[in-house]
C-alpha cells in the first residue's frame, strides 16, 4: 500500500473507534465544561489570591483534557491489539514501520488539531465570566499558553501511543499514566526538587505559566515532554518491528 492508502485507512479506523472519537471529543468538552464552571462559580474570588498567576488559572482544566488525550492516543494503539487486529493491518501493510509512522502521524495530528482547538475555547470562554479580571490574547504569557497547551496534548496523546505499542495494553498504560500525571508527579515531584521540572507533565505544563519560575523555561520544558514523547514512540516502533504480532 502506499503512504497515501495507509493514511487513509487509519484514518478509518480511528474514526470509526467510539472508544477514539470519544475520547477526542471529552478532550474539548471535559475541558471547556471545567473552565466555564470554575471561572462562573470561583473565578473572580480566586483571582484576588495573592500570587495568582491568571494565564495558568485560565487553563485549570487542562489537568482534566489531558485524561482524555491520554486516552485518546491509548485506545487509538490499543485496538490493534483486540481480537489480533495487528496481524490483519500487518497483512495489509507489510512495512512495519510505514504502518507504525502513519498511524501515530495520525494520531498525533488529530490531537494537535483538537488541543489547539481546545486552548483556545478554554482560554476565551473562561475569559466571558472573569468580569474585571478578566484577560485577553494580549496579556503577556496567553497565546504562548493557548499554543503550547494544544502542544502539550499531543505529546502525552502520542506518549500514550507509544507505550501501549509497548504494553500491548491500553489498560496497563491507563493504569501507569493516569496516576502518574495525577498523583505520582505531584508526590514525588515536590521531594526532588528542580529535578521534577523534567517529569513529563510538569515540564510540558510550564508552557502554561505567565512567568515560569522553574529551571527551565515553558518552551525548553515543553521539548523536554517530546523527548518523553520521542522516547515512547521509539521504543513502540521497536516493538512493533521486533515482536510477532
Amino acid at each position: 500500500m502506499t503512504p497515501t492508502a495507509v493514511l487513509h485507512s487509519e484514518w478509518i479506523k480511528i474514526k470509526s473507534l467510539r472508544a477514539s472519537a470519544g475520547s477526542l471529543i471529552a478532550v474539548f468538552a471535559v475541558t471547556v465544561a471545567i473552565t466555564v464552571l470554575v471561572s462562573a462559580t470561583v473565578g473572580q474570588a480566586e483571582a484576588d489570591n495573592p500570587g495568582n498567576d491568571p494565564v495558568f488559572g485560565a487553563f485549570y482544566a487542562l489537568n482534566f483534557g489531558q485524561i482524555a488525550a491520554i486516552c485518546f492516543g491509548t485506545t487509538a494503539m490499543s485496538s490493534e491489539y483486540h481480537q489480533g487486529a495487528l496481524r490483519i493491518s500487518l497483512a495489509a501493510v507489510p512495512d512495519r514501520t510505514l504502518f507504525y509512522t502513519v498511524k501515530t502521524a495520525v494520531v498525533g495530528a488529530l490531537a494537535l488539531c483538537v488541543g489547539t482547538l481546545t486552548s483556545f475555547a478554554a482560554f476565551l470562554s473562561g475569559q466571558l465570566f472573569m468580569g474585571p479580571y478578566a484577560i485577553g490574547l494580549g496579556e503577556p504569557g496567553a497565546l504562548r499558553a493557548t499554543f503550547g497547551g494544544g502542544i502539550y496534548l499531543a505529546l502525552l496523546a502520542l506518549l500514550a501511543a507509544g507505550l501501549t505499542a509497548v504494553l500491548r495494553s491500553g489498560t496497563a498504560v491507563l493504569g501507569v499514566l493516569i496516576p502518574f500525571v495525577l498523583v505520582v508527579s505531584f508526590v514525588v515531584g515536590d521531594t526532588m526538587g528542580s529535578i521534577a521540572d523534567f517529569l513529563p507533565d510538569r515540564a510540558g505544563q510550564l508552557v502554561l505559566h505567565q512567568y515560569p519560575d522553574g529551571a527551565i523555561g515553558p518552551w525548553t520544558g515543553l521539548m523536554v515532554t517530546a523527548v518523553w514523547a520521542a522516547g515512547g514512540l521509539v521504543a513502540g516502533w521497536w516493538c512493533i518491528r521486533r515482536r510477532d504480532a
